[in-house]
């Protein structure tokens, strides 16, 4: 999924010699890396979790494109997911699946 959209880590490697910074390897299909693009800015826009995301990245890394990648590929999944699944986009599954979570602990302790 992620090396059909040219989203999939490459490394320059000589025997056991890494040469260079890994790279995404831009290697797929072009037509979907410019719908990921657009829908990677529109989701950073507009969506909170996804503007979290983008913005705990870049001021981590400070590079805003590794950044708006990284978002790329988080949607490539959660699309890919959803069509599986059948089911809707719910902007709170985050929160609830955080809350589920301490409520599961609090069972236990």
């Amino acid at each position: 999924m992620r090396s059909y959209a040219g989203l999939d880590v490459k490394e320059k490697l000589s025997g056991t010699l890494i040469k260079g910074k890994p790279r995404i390897s831009k290697s797929g299909d072009r037509h979907l890396q410019k719908a990921m693009h657009i829908l990677g800015l529109t989701a950073v826009r507009w969506d909170d979790n996804f503007r979290n995301l983008y913005a705990g990245l870049v001021s981590r890394h400070g590079i805003r494109m590794k950044a708006m990648v990284a978002v790329h590929r988080k949607l490539l999944e959660m699309v890919y997911t959803i069509f599986k699944s059948k089911c809707g986009y719910d902007k709170e599954y985050e929160a609830k699946k955080i809350e589920q979570k301490n409520s599961v602990h609090a069972m236990t302790a």
